[in-house]
């Protein structure tokens, strides 16, 4: 199998063509992600991650998608079940927080359901910002609420239903974008808030749930830590706050090194991410020739990155004893939706 590098490739459509069957056979990524684009129907998906995995000669290779439900879903109806957006279940933990807890397990337990019928072993789930008023939209109802309490209760529980159902989660986006006033896929978002604030709001949620096996750092500037570099490209960030004072010693993945939010070439780029901590770089638009630029930067995974990546993947277990006819009848029941 050889050594894996340091990086995470998408693809451009639902087939693998021949440059990306040989670019990735010679790049040796240590794992792929899935888009809307990539997707057509059950059949097709589960054989192009096959298809992804044959490339690196490894059948349990990480295979990312971000499957949060609501406006973040790849996977869609008619094919999937449509699942809501995160502050659905805050709002049902305000009325009631064991029914709050019940109903994200079930949720993510029926979302790794569907994703370990298709091969896909990792959801980049849970959302642990923390939204504040004036914010940009871009997080809004993707997080389960605005009070870092309910957001640990219900990250915990989503944490568990996924990694019960056989999914690794990955919580985003480290840490923190809920504050950010601008969408990072288009800009770089600054945050002024004194590193008090931030510590005891925005980090607060990410330190209690520490132990999630993998989290994608946030392409966003806090002025009061770094005000030069996005935490995805801050030393400082990375050591002194994501490995430093929340205690995150999983794998750390960038957000994408495409988004618009960073800046210079791509393979700067992932120099920078990788130079600042990141165990492995995320690329996601299947563009060819700035996955070369990535593959020049993203060198062999070993040593501590190793380690972790090594111990990330651990965590996958084989699920057992889930029906999810009667998990998908209980959740409309806590939901109201019966």
């Amino acid at each position: 199998m050889g050594m894996r590098t340091r990086a995470i490739y998408g693809c451009a459509g639902t087939a693998l063509g021949d440059d990306e069957r040989a670019f990735f056979r010679d790049a040796k990524p240590w794992g792929f992600i899935v888009f809307g684009r990539n997707v057509a129907d059950p059949d097709q998906l589960r054989a192009l991650v096959g298809e992804l995995r044959a490339t690196v000669g490894d059948d349990s290779a990480p295979v990312l998608i971000d499957q949060e439900g609501g406006r973040v879903a790849r996977l869609k109806p008619p094919h999937w079940r449509a699942r809501p957006a995160a502050a659905r279940f805050g709002a049902l933990h305000d009325a009631s927080a064991e029914a709050g807890r019940e109903a994200v397990y079930l949720n993510a337990r029926l979302i790794a359901h569907d994703l370990c019928e298709l091969g896909i072993n990792v959801d980049c789930l849970p959302v642990l910002d923390v939204p504040v008023d004036g914010a940009d939209t871009v997080i809004g109802d993707r997080a389960f609420a605005r009070d870092p309490s309910t957001i640990i209760d219900l990250g915990r529980a989503a944490i568990e239903g996924l990694i019960e159902g056989g999914v690794l989660p990955v919580m985003k986006h480290i840490p923190g974008h809920g504050r950010a006033t601008a969408d990072s896929h288009l800009a770089l978002p600054r945050v002024a808030t004194g590193a008090e604030e931030l510590s005891a709001t925005d980090f607060v949620t990410f330190r209690s749930l520490n132990h999630c096996p993998m989290a994608m750092t946030a392409h966003v500037i806090y002025e009061a830590l770094d005000p030069q570099r996005p935490a995805t490209t801050s030393p400082k960030v990375i050591r002194d706050v994501i490995r430093g004072e929340i205690g995150f010693d999983g794998l750390l993945m960038s957000d994408d090194v495409s988004m618009n939010a960073l800046s210079g070439p791509i393979s700067v780029r992932a120099k920078a991410a990788l130079f600042a901590g990141c165990d492995v770089v995320l690329h996601c638009n299947g563009k060819m020739e700035e996955m070369r630029e990535v593959a020049e930067e993203a060198k062999p995974l070993e040593g501590v990155s190793l380690k972790r990546a090594q111990a990330a993947l651990a965590h996958l277990v084989r699920p057992s004893g889930f029906d999810p006819e009667a998990a998908q009848a209980r959740l409309a029941e806590l939901l109201g939706d019966a």
